[in-house]
């Protein structure tokens, strides 16, 4: 049986359960002890295995993803124009997510009493989190961004500062053209490998771990978490299809040069792959031929593009990180100001480059970034049985955005060649 159809098997099963549980036995002692000693636990033990992984994987993505974009001076116009148009467009589909959610609040509509006493049994370390973060200023934010130390930024699971000194590091190992930096290099694709087959093997075990705590949820709220979270799901997919069809468009009529339509004829076998496949790393081929042969893009310009944004342009994963973080803080009466969802874009923007480009890639991050801003990372819960569909669809929008992308610098790079040609 396919993963996605056992994780709706979880999902069911769980719901299905937890809601029976709700109506027939919500005060009883054999289900509090059920939730304690099993369900919890199970739960627990997943949202562990993600938190174990989150630090390697972020940190040789991004060490990765600098190197492969290089030395812009050494790049040429290229590198830089991939780098401008991944922060950009990365940040516009954060954009997007966030006033969605905020506009539609689909994690609202739980008693306040409630959310708070789920946040409360749910995770006693998200609450410390969010108490240590009361009283702290724009300026020291600002400043922990670069880390003291950056092995003490990672035991606290400060992941943005972790973020930075990847950045810095992976900005150095460009510069510096030695044996020992290959090396080193070599041995950081060896982290992100093993980070991938880990993943893999953790993401075996989410039919039990979705249906375990989507049990322990629903046996305590009933049919009315279904009703949110069928709400979350149409905001992701309402977002996801705002970027997808009319930021992307007008970004091929205002500076790609070619229609729309032509546009989605051509690309139309990639994306199909993509939504069957949930994988930008499995799509590549599949995108690179349809970039060069469909639509027209010089190969240098194809490859360049293409094989970095498989790792370092995911539009669509940044966008479903901050609706995913957004709805649970409303879900469990999270208040978070305008300057942390601030920090929430930065942190999706740069955990998009360093999820990994498999089914269920971006799960670790989130989970972080949800216990940074004291939300429970429990909830991810919620989201693992539709996970699937949604990854889907976001990975649509993924190798959209790297082929419209290679569309946008390919005619950039014509009119700078016939301006060379012209002078």
């Amino acid at each position: 049986m396919p993963l996605h159809t056992r994780m709706l098997v979880g999902f069911l099963v769980g719901a299905g359960a937890g809601i029976a549980a709700n109506v027939f036995a919500v005060d009883a002692g054999w289900l509090n002890a059920l939730i304690g000693y099993v369900t919890d636990p199970v739960g627990q033990l997943f949202l562990r295995l993600l938190f174990m992984l989150v630090i390697p994987l972020v940190f040789s993505a991004l060490v990765l993803g600098v190197v492969e974009i290089g030395d812009p001076r050494a790049l040429g116009r290229i590198g830089g124009k991939t780098l401008v148009w991944i922060l950009v467009v990365t940040a516009c589909a954060v954009t997007i997510g966030l006033v969605a959610v905020n506009l539609l609040k689909p994690g609202q509509g739980l008693p306040p009493e409630v959310g708070q006493q789920l946040l409360a049994e749910a995770s006693e370390r998200a609450g410390e989190i969010a108490a240590r973060r009361e009283d702290i200023s724009g300026i020291a934010i600002l400043l922990n961004i670069v880390p003291r130390n950056p092995v003490a930024a990672a035991a606290n699971g400060d992941l943005i500062a972790v973020m930075f000194f990847a950045l810095m590091f992976g900005i150095a190992a460009t510069v510096v053209r030695s044996e020992g930096t290959r090396s080193f290099v070599g041995a950081v694709q060896g982290v992100y490998d093993i980070c991938l087959k880990l993943i893999g093997w953790v993401i075996q075990l989410a039919p039990y771990a979705v249906a375990a705590l989507l049990f322990s949820i629903t046996a305590k709220l009933g049919f009315d978490v279904l009703v949110q979270l069928a709400r979350y799901v149409g905001t992701v997919v309402l977002a996801l299809a705002i970027h997808f069809f009319v930021v992307f468009p007008l970004l091929l009529r205002a500076f790609g040069g070619m229609s729309p339509l032509a546009f989605f004829r051509g690309a139309e076998p990639a994306l199909l792959t993509a939504f069957s496949t949930s994988s930008s790393s499995a799509t590549l081929p599949t995108t690179l031929a349809v970039t060069e042969e469909r639509l027209g893009v010089p190969r240098r310009v194809a490859r360049f593009v293409c094989t970095l944004g498989a790792t370092a342009n995911m539009n669509g994963t940044a966008l479903f990180e901050g609706v995913t973080v957004l709805f649970l803080a409303q879900f469990f009466g999270v208040e978070l100001t305008l300057l942390q969802q601030v920090m929430i874009l930065a942190l999706c923007i740069l955990g998009a480059v360093g999820a990994a480009g498999v089914p269920g890639g971006s799960l670790p991050v989130i989970a972080m970034i949800l216990a940074m801003f004291g939300i429970p990372p429990e909830g991810i819960g919620l989201i693992l049985g539709v996970d699937r569909f949604l990854d889907m669809c976001r990975t649509v929008v993924n190798v959209g955005g790297d082929m419209v992308g290679s569309v946008v610098i390919a005619r950039s790079e014509a009119r700078a060649e016939e301006l060379q040609e012209v002078a």
